[in-house]
């Protein structure tokens, strides 16, 4: 393998190349390779997952265009006869003082924040469990990836214990804070680093008088991209439908994500005197919420194939 590196105006020159990878024509989909076949039971098998996971969000958009009282009349399956989408998203947007709008800027701050701060503490563990030698280094790791077998219903009570010693409950840090560690995102970004980061590549960089940190903000966080974006995409999610702990931390409506406010609203349907459209509010406010997701997968599908298929093929 032939490695060469340029630090120069802050910028990164990668050349890498194993001998006797093939080039031109003759690499991947080239005229000589042979195409691969389609199963047709895998086909199948395939085509009923995506029905069984798809289905309830067709559902959910069914249901979206019908009134509340439509919900119950008519078939949950099919669409009804008048479609009320416009009149339900405007009770969704301004119903009880536009909460919805609240929570809606609380959730993409967790999300955003928590799994932004989540991915560059995992990318800086993850790197130095790969390329560094310490004492305790595997005593270290361990622990972390038994944090991955910890649910996180069982912290739920030591976080709030913890947080009401420090007065941080109520308060967005309640929610944040916890949010940051991601002991899933460590792994990951360990076996990419060890992977897709010649070492090589680093000690090119230090004959060419570049720091640590140098190494890793201009050659590691860029060589580790696909990885990055998986674990963010990974903790944005699992922040976004975050449920349990904000149940537990939060007493302001304000401070609620979505999660929790929809399910708000959902219990004051039981109550006397709620209004006839909360129904098909909650589900209306149900489909908003999952836009985000659809749009953040869309914009990062490419990274993040390719940050799991890492460490499937040995190098």
């Amino acid at each position: 393998m032939s490695v060469r590196t340029q630090l120069r105006n802050g910028s990164v020159t990668v050349s890498r190349r194993r001998p006797g990878t093939p080039t031109g024509r003759g690499a991947a989909g080239g005229p000589g390779r042979p195409r691969r076949r389609t199963s047709a039971p895998g086909m199948l098998v395939l085509a009923l997952m995506a029905v069984y996971f798809l289905f309830p969000a067709y559902w959910l958009l069914i249901s979206s265009f019908k009134t509340s009282s439509q919900l119950f009349s008519s078939n949950g399956f099919l669409p009804a006869g008048h479609f009320n989408l416009w009149s339900n998203l405007v009770h969704v947007f301004t119903y009880d003082g536009s909460e919805y709008v609240y929570w809606l800027g609380d959730t993409i701050l967790y999300a955003v924040v928590g799994g932004a701060a989540a991915t560059l503490f995992a990318a800086l563990a993850g790197y130095a469990f790969a390329k560094y030698d310490f004492r305790g280094k595997g005593v270290m790791f361990g622990v972390i990836l038994g944090g991955v077998l910890v649910p996180v219903t069982a912290l739920a009570l030591p976080l709030y214990l913890l947080f009401n010693d420090l007065s941080l409950v109520n308060t967005v840090w309640s929610v944040l804070l916890p949010s940051l560690v991601s002991p899933f995102g460590v792994y990951l970004a360990r076996i990419y680093a060890a992977r897709g980061i010649p070492d090589e590549l680093i000690d090119a960089a230090r004959m060419d008088g570049a720091s640590e940190l140098t190494i890793f903000r201009r050659i590691a966080l860029r060589l580790m991209s696909p990885a990055l974006v998986t674990i963010f995409l990974f903790q944005f999610v699992s922040i976004w439908n975050n449920f349990f702990l904000p149940l537990i931390m939060l007493n302001n409506v304000h401070l609620y994500p979505l999660a929790l406010g929809l399910y708000d609203w959902n219990s004051s349907t039981q109550y006397a005197g709620a209004p006839s459209f909360l129904y098909s509010t909650v589900l209306t406010g149900a489909l908003v919420s999952v836009i985000p997701l659809i749009i953040a997968f869309a914009l990062l599908q490419r990274y993040w194939t390719g940050g799991l298929s890492l460490g499937s093929v040995k190098g």
